[in-house]
């Protein structure tokens, strides 16, 4: 196999959550930070990584197993509330216009 060949494919990771591998683009990384466990969305946080699909299924079954503590290498429960959060929409920053269609000027 090539170098070139090597350095087009995207790494594969496995979710800690429901033990599937996907490319690692597709997946959350999070470390541990004063044993917390913290979103680390640009991968540029020291220390051993976990990684997970970015869905609140996947992390609740990686808290069941005890998978993070495990993939980490650490001793002891971790406080998982700061990826719950991340991983929960805002519902402040709804999309959906509560604006009437019909109030709207017409341009023309």
């Amino acid at each position: 196999m090539s170098l070139d060949r090597v350095s087009r494919t995207a790494p594969v990771r496995t979710c800690v959550g429901c033990r599937s591998r996907s490319a690692a683009t597709g997946l959350l990384r999070v470390v541990t930070v004063a044993g917390v466990l913290t979103p680390d969305p640009r991968r540029r946080l020291p220390g051993r990584g976990a990684w997970l699909h970015p869905d609140l299924e996947c992390l609740s079954r990686a808290e069941r197993r005890g998978a993070f503590p495990r993939a980490l290498r650490v001793r002891g429960p971790l406080a998982v509330e700061a990826v719950r959060r991340y991983l929960q929409p805002d519902p402040k920053c709804e999309t959906v216009s509560h604006l009437d269609h019909e109030s709207q000027v017409d341009p023309s």
